[in-house]
């Protein structure tokens, strides 16, 4: 068995803030490679987050990211299970991310359950007719249509987006990463992203006979 010297054991614990006695389990496991020890650790925090997903989040915070140049902006309310985690400074920094995450990407829903039934049904027709304007049988139209359902959440969904500062896992998958190393359930609620001119555009496109007379 590899020896496990404890400064690969706290390079593990810098790349993924699990605990030492983790990280140290993670290297015996994995014989001292590194890399494979931080996919042993992502995976048991995945099993764990999924052991906590049902419990309550009423506490939390609500946070704002300002681009640049002040012409996009993002409030996001993140929520956990206790108002002590609320004040770590690991969550407040999840938090930041999350808000940083909303303004670079502009997901449109949270979860894949939350895309509307509406918004379901225009993405599924659109794939449908562009499988078969690539000349794809239609009989094998709708197996494409679910094929390509995949990159539309990816697209409009926060929790399926890769995440910006590490596009090899998602928003979600990083999330709960640190509901194992807070060992509390945690949940985007709701967020708002707003961008100088969106507002003016939307009431264009409202009454586009007005302005075309104007």
């Amino acid at each position: 068995m590899a020896e496990i010297s404890a400064q690969i054991v706290k390079q593990l614990r810098d790349r993924t803030g699990a605990g030492m006695m983790e990280c140290k389990s993670a290297l015996v496991e994995t014989t001292g490679d590194l890399a494979q020890a931080e996919v042993v650790l992502r995976k048991r925090g995945m099993a764990s987050a999924a052991k906590k997903a049902s419990r309550t989040t009423k506490q939390g915070v609500i946070a704002s990211y300002i681009h640049p140049g002040s012409q996009l902006g993002v409030l996001v309310e993140v929520n956990c299970e206790s108002d002590f985690v609320a004040r770590v400074p690991d969550f407040q920094a999840l938090v930041h991310d999350i808000a940083m995450q909303i303004a670079a990407a502009d997901p449109q829903f949270i979860r894949k359950e939350d895309v509307t039934t509406a918004d379901l049904e225009k993405e599924k027709d659109i794939q449908r007719a562009r499988a078969i304007a690539e000349g794809k049988p239609e009989k094998m139209a709708d197996r494409i249509v679910e094929g390509r359902m995949q990159k539309y959440y990816e697209e409009v969904c926060l929790y399926e987006q890769p995440f910006i500062k590490e596009n090899t896992i998602t928003v979600g998958d990083m999330i709960k990463q640190k509901v194992a190393i807070l060992k509390e359930n945690i949940q985007v609620a709701r967020f708002v992203r707003m961008k100088v001119g969106e507002a003016a555009q939307a009431e264009a496109e409202k009454c586009p006979d007005t302005n075309a007379s104007s």
